[in-house]
């Protein structure tokens, strides 16, 4: 993988590539991290350095992450490690 500072272009690719290859996992973050209770639709609207918006339901929530993100492959990791989390705690 590629490491890229998390620029604007950088989060528009990741956005696009969860929300067209990784919908179970909004689904996911929105439960687990957003408190969403039964969310049908989610998609990635943004990803900075401390936060993924998230819009849920037609609702936009914000969910901060532990850590401020580096780059691209941080970014990668934190998101895999937050999908394994929710996964590990259901």
């Amino acid at each position: 993988m590629k490491i890229d500072p998390l620029s604007p272009s950088i989060s528009r690719r990741i956005c696009q590539h969860m929300n067209d290859d990784h919908h179970e996992a909004l689904i996911q973050y929105a439960k687990r991290y957003g408190g969403i209770i039964n969310p049908c639709k989610a998609q990635m609207i943004d990803l900075n350095p401390i936060a993924m918006t998230l819009e849920v339901d037609g609702e936009i929530i914000e969910i901060a992450f532990d850590h401020t993100l580096t780059d691209s492959l941080d970014a990668h990791r934190s998101l895999v490690s937050m999908i394994k989390e929710t996964s590990e705690n259901s």
